[in-house]
């Protein structure tokens, strides 16, 4: 990484992170911190051993709020932080990532996010930590950049997490600093979505689409022309335009595509997580 590493006083933090009443005494960053004004920051959390299931709403609810003045938030952790961050970037959207470990690069962990940690750099976003930039990560840093990550945001979003998962810890401070917590419902027979399911349970708003996290936010749904769309595939658009005039039974879709009606299910459930669909009474309407 060539940006250097400069640190950032508690009256330059960003405006929600001076609130929390364990703000860190000093902070260390990489890159551009500076923000418009009514810009919403995002934190997204989850299972570091992501489903295909939780990679997909991760990719498909960051991808509908492209054009938002949303920065999306984590922790560059392997798995949905990950992905989170990668999603971001394919989509033009600003990403801060906040590591357990000091922001130099001999100690910046994890080492196989290195990459990842340039792209955000050069893709306008930062990297912040409270520790001094050559601290190794290490069991007890990461709670504490936890705080952080649900200090400095408006919202944080949960997809997936475990029991006993470390992600909870963020959600619980989430709620400590009275910020919402969002959280995509999972299925009952996966280990990786009871603690969310369980945040649903305890209150957390329950999000199935990126307009739902825009409600969220305070924030307008723009519309926004599938060719615009970097996160729709050929056949989503191709449903689309289907629609767009008229909207269609699922049989009469299937009839026209001439795809599997699993495939078809499949994509008619991806695109109402997107926000871009919604279905009633077996009719497919576009929103």
């Amino acid at each position: 990484m060539k940006n250097k590493i400069y640190k950032v006083s508690p009256d330059d933090f960003p405006e929600l992170l001076k609130e929390i009443p364990d703000k860190p005494k000093l902070l260390y960053a990489e890159g551009n911190l500076k923000v418009e004004k009514n810009t919403k920051f995002l934190a997204v959390v989850g299972s570091r051993r992501f489903s295909n299931y939780g990679k997909s709403v991760c990719k498909d609810i960051i991808g509908g709020l492209a054009g938002s003045d949303i920065i999306i938030v984590s922790g560059l952790a392997l798995g949905i932080d990950a992905v989170a961050h990668k999603t971001a970037i394919e989509n033009g959207l600003r990403t801060f990532a906040i590591p357990g470990s000091g922001l130099d690069e001999s100690v910046l962990y994890p080492a196989t996010n290195i990459n990842l940690a340039n792209d955000i750099l050069k893709n306008d976003g930062a990297l912040i930590s409270e520790l001094e930039p050559k601290t190794t990560a290490t069991i007890y840093t990461f709670p504490k950049r936890n705080r952080i990550m649900a200090g400095m945001s408006h919202a944080t979003l949960v997809i997936e997490a475990g029991e006993k998962s470390g992600t909870l810890i963020t959600a619980r401070l989430a709620l400590d600093y009275n910020r919402d917590v969002l959280a995509v419902p999972g299925s009952i027979y996966s280990p990786t979505s009871k603690g969310v399911n369980y945040l649903i349970r305890q209150g957390a708003t329950l999000v199935t689409s990126a307009e739902d996290v825009l409600d969220s936010l305070g924030i307008k749904t723009k519309t926004i022309k599938p060719s615009e769309r970097k996160d729709l595939s050929e056949q989503e658009k191709k449903i689309l335009y289907l629609i767009t005039e008229e909207p269609l039974p699922k049989d009469e879709l299937i009839r026209l595509l001439n795809i599997p009606t699993g495939e078809i299910n499949s994509l008619l459930s991806l695109m109402e997580i997107k926000g871009i669909i919604k279905e009633s009474m077996g009719v497919i309407m576009p929103i």
